[in-house]
């Protein structure tokens, strides 16, 4: 293991050092929480006395360690002080790491089989939740996930049972799969601390040199360049293991589980929507940047979306004890309703957020052949040297410490990209401490509406029988677990599916079992994409072979690329009722129209 001292020296290791050190009073309740379950589940005559010691000695180090951890931040951490603290979380998180792997020397001699798939469950689960708290600094998870990997798989060796150590051999796989992960994460983290301290040394240089005004802008350009790669690399990873992750739960919720396993199952669910929706908000950025959102105005009722949205974020605003009012209007105005829906629903959320007291207005006002949309509150209010920079993206006022309950900075900035397209200016006026208004410019119609907006949910929304014609499946996709994950789904949905990671291994297996149908990843090895594979496969077996690319890629360039396939397209991670509709509108001859789009983009997948 590399020297930790020299991994992150100065100041971004101080910072990597508070990300880590603030995600740890997070997880005391759930590992308290958890830790009580296990004693309640797994207590036999022959194990209490030492799962309760067990228990207690977690429950009493987790304590601690959150209460050292408290301490610390509020001491502050000065640079030179970083590396000891370093290794002083490492012996701390081998402790950690061993006194959860002791969990199945306590358990395992005396528990039923179920009880010992719920023990390594339960490892494997806080070996990978973890990652996400402990990788800022990244040998602190590799002692941790490691030293509990020692106590797990030297009990799974002495037990001696040929099944348990094929278990103890998948358990170093798995971690070795976790700590390549962690390793991209703590690379991310690094990487988003350096761009951040570099913009900031990039404004002070250009309020001293103001001489150099014209190249220090273009420094600022290669900056925000190098910031959109790095986002739509780091997006990419993250969206592979997260998109396998829900085709397994939804193949794990189709099998008998217990009551305990089944709340567990519905907790992942939770988490993985959490994941999958803050992607999705950074893939909206990133189509507004590649330049690949058409807009599709036409004249619709302005109080049909008003009603909608007052339905949706009204119970956010009681919440927190606002009153929330919308007033009624009968205007016509011409525009694209799924993208306007999606700018006010980011200007309503954000007045919410930022609102403590008092509440949030939203009305219209007409101006001549316009009409003024708004969004009025009694928030904090933003001082006027920030009116431009709230609008810029990851900005967030009051956040410092980057608590995603309060999003990633992206609502405002996709809002005014999305006026952009649509050609409805956006502005802002704003008292500090007063609260704020957000104005929407928009066109008045002329003509009646054809219908109102947004439409009743089709059949396939409201109840989706998760089966599939009788229809053999051709999946290409370079990552195995997505290949095992879409495999054991698409089986479940009762089709024949055959899988490759490259287009000469799925042009081998098709020719051996002709596909009636082709799901591909855009992008596969050696720079090949998922549209020569479906060309490839089309050349040889008809061009009308139905097929469905999907892509976790977010770069401006390869969003275009993609769509300029003409190939329906779905972006990772995606749910199985999303993968499910895709499949049986292209088996139809079809595509998913805009109506589901703008619905599964802003409701989330079930």
């Amino acid at each position: 293991m590399n020297n930790p001292l020299r991994l992150a020296p100065g100041r971004a290791l101080v910072e990597q050092l508070r990300l880590l050190l603030g995600n740890g009073s997070s997880s005391v309740v759930p590992a308290v929480l958890l830790a009580l379950l296990l004693v309640w589940t797994l207590s036999n005559e022959s194990n209490a006395l030492a799962l309760k010691l067990w228990c207690a000695a977690v429950i009493l180090w987790k304590l601690f360690c959150a209460w050292d951890a408290q301490r610390i931040l509020a001491a502050g951490i000065l640079p030179e002080r970083a590396p000891r603290l370093v290794w002083r979380l490492i012996v701390l998180n081998a402790i950690d790491g061993m006194a959860w792997g002791a969990l199945v020397w306590v358990t395992l001699d005396t528990t039923t089989v179920s009880g010992s798939i719920l023990v390594v469950a339960v490892l494997a689960g806080i070996a990978g939740g973890s990652m996400s708290s402990l990788s800022p600094v990244f040998p602190v998870f590799v002692v941790f996930v490691v030293f509990e990997l020692i106590a797990v798989a030297s009990k799974l060796w002495l037990l001696g049972d040929p099944a348990y150590n094929a278990l103890g051999a998948a358990g170093v796989l798995y971690v070795f799969t976790l700590l390549g992960q962690s390793r991209n994460n703590a690379r991310a983290a690094r990487a988003a601390i350096d761009l951040r301290f570099e913009n900031i040394e990039l404004v002070e240089r250009l309020g001293v040199e103001t001489g150099h005004a014209q190249a220090e802008h273009l420094k600022a350009e290669q900056a925000n360049l190098a910031k959109s790669k790095f986002l739509a690399a780091a997006s990419h990873d993250l969206r592979q293991p997260i998109h396998a992750q829900g085709l397994f739960l939804e193949v794990l919720s189709r099998t008998e589980l217990s009551a305990v396993q089944r709340d567990a199952l519905t907790n992942a669910r939770a988490t993985w929507h959490a994941s999958a929706q803050m992607l999705d908000t950074l893939l909206d950025f990133s189509r507004i940047e590649a330049g690949v959102v058409e807009p599709q105005p036409r004249p619709f009722r302005l109080q049909t979306l008003l009603h909608k949205i007052e339905n949706e974020l009204a119970p956010q605003a009681d919440a927190k004890g606002l009153v929330y009012r919308s007033r009624e209007t009968r205007v016509l105005v011409q525009s694209d309703p799924a993208l306007l829906e999606l700018i006010l629903r980011n200007l309503v959320s954000n007045a919410i957020r930022y609102t403590r007291r008092g509440g949030v207005l939203v009305a219209c006002r007409a101006r001549g052949d316009d009409v003024l949309l708004e969004v009025w509150d009694t928030g904090v209010g933003v001082d006027p040297t920030q009116h431009q920079e709230i609008f810029r993206e990851f900005h967030q006022l009051g956040n410092a410490e980057r608590d995603r309950r309060k999003g990633l900075g992206l609502g405002l900035a996709i809002a005014q990209g999305l006026a952009q397209a649509l050609g409805h200016p956006l502005s802002l006026a704003s008292k500090p401490g007063r609260g704020s208004v957000f104005r929407l410019r928009l066109a008045r119609a002329r003509i009646a509406a054809a219908s109102d907006w947004p439409p009743r949910a089709p059949a396939p929304l409201r109840a989706l029988a998760m089966s599939m014609p009788d229809v053999r499946v051709l999946v290409i996709d370079d990552d195995e677990t997505v290949r095992a994950g879409m495999r054991q789904l698409l089986r479940g949905w009762g089709c024949a599916c055959d899988a490759a990671d490259s287009i000469e291994e799925a042009l081998a297996l098709a020719r051996v079992h002709p596909p009636g149908l082709v799901i591909s990843d855009y992008r596969l090895r050696e720079r090949r994409t998922g549209a020569e594979a479906i060309g490839a496969l089309r050349a040889e077996f008809g061009a009308a072979l139905p097929a469905l690319l999907i892509t976790g890629d977010t770069a401006p360039e390869r969003l275009r690329e993609a769509r300029a396939s003409g190939v329906l397209l779905l972006h990772k991670p995606v749910s199985p009722r999303q993968l499910h509709h895709g499949l049986m509108a292209v088996l139809n001859g079809g595509a998913i129209d805009s109506t589901f789009v703008a619905l599964e983009s802003n409701l989330g997948s079930l």
